[in-house]
């Protein structure tokens, strides 16, 4: 089977997306653009000062003589984005004022290109926290029709497993949602089926994790999943999602067999949704170092167009990879 990532960037090399890069000062944004041009998987729009650009391509030896640069400052499209924000802020006391000086910080500007059609998605959190890179999604692009949250995935790939897809799966939610309650679990939980369906290309089997399997143990955790479990399966009869279900249910056939018989999922589980961030964050970091697995994420979902999060422990590579994930988001 391929790289999942090989998949992920030749859907990417067809889709020819526009991708923004707000961290433009930052030497890792500049040789990650490059290298994103150079192998055809996006268009990149750079934001920020052509002096501050300038000198972090001399620091990071990049050209990006390729690519868009966009200085908000400068640009004739700033007036135009800040009265388009206001009248989207002004309900929560916003001034014109504020508006513009709001727009003028990349991110918000970057947010507001996506929006306006003139990028199809944004990548930051090189230099920035989760909250400032989700903040301005949220505000600008809102989460899709379809969605009440925004959550985050992870795409695990185990290396000689038998699990999941030949040791790819999906963890969600890992780095965003803290305490899910039921309805927003069922969310994440149907969220993380597409992203298997659209993204990965493999048709999603979800298990509702938990402690306990199919009643074996009774707490208010556990209920919460079973509730979650029935609300996503009423909601998309048409995905297979089933729970609560202990990991080893999930992911061994013949556990799953014993411990859940008849169950469409157990011991099949590709998609695995913890029940809170507490579970998830320690599993998949327990599992990229124990396993030696591959962790990419945490990737947004459930956004009306895609923004994602970087950490500010990137290297070039990690941000070449995401920003290939967000084009193909980007297809919808």
């Amino acid at each position: 089977m391929p790289h999942v990532m090989d998949t992920i960037y030749a859907k990417a090399r067809q889709a020819r997306k526009r991708i923004v890069l707000p961290e433009a000062d930052d030497v890792r944004t500049v040789a990650a653009a490059q290298k994103i041009v150079k192998q055809g998987l996006a268009e990149v729009v750079l934001i920020g000062s052509e002096e501050k650009i300038i000198a972090a391509c001399e620091g990071a030896g990049a050209d990006v003589s390729g690519c868009r640069v966009v200085d908000p400052a400068t640009s004739p499209l700033l007036r135009e984005y800040a009265a388009k924000f206001y009248e989207l802020r002004k309900h929560k006391g916003i001034n014109e004022e504020q508006a513009l000086a709001t727009v003028s910080d990349p991110l918000y500007f970057g947010c507001m290109m996506v929006r306006a059609g003139e990028a199809d998605g944004q990548v930051s959190g090189a230099t920035h926290s989760t909250a400032d890179t989700v903040r301005p999604a949220l505000q600008i692009l809102k989460t899709a029709p379809d969605c009440k949250l925004v959550s985050s995935f992870f795409v695990m790939i185990v290396p000689d497993c038998d699990y999941g897809e030949d040791g790819v799966l999906i963890y969600a939610d890992c780095g965003l949602v803290i305490n899910p309650n039921a309805e927003e679990l069922a969310e994440i939980a149907i969220q993380s089926a597409m992203t298997m369906k659209n993204l990965l290309g493999f048709e999603p089997r979800v298990a509702m994790l938990c402690f306990s399997t199919k009643g074996s143990a009774s707490d208010p955790i556990a209920d919460k999943v079973i509730e979650a479990t029935k609300i996503a399966q009423q909601r998309r009869p048409d995905l297979l999602i089933d729970g609560e279900l202990q990991a080893d249910a999930a992911l061994v056939d013949w556990i799953g067999q014993k411990k859940a018989p008849g169950s469409s999922v157990a011991g099949r589980a590709n998609v695995l949704i913890f029940p809170d961030l507490n579970a998830g964050n320690i599993c998949y970091k327990l599992t990229e170092r124990l396993a030696k697995a591959e962790a990419y994420g945490p990737v947004l979902q459930g956004l009306s167009k895609p923004v994602n999060d970087l950490s500010r422990g990137c290297d070039v590579e990690d941000i070449v990879n995401v920003a290939a994930i967000t084009a193909v988001q980007a297809i919808g």
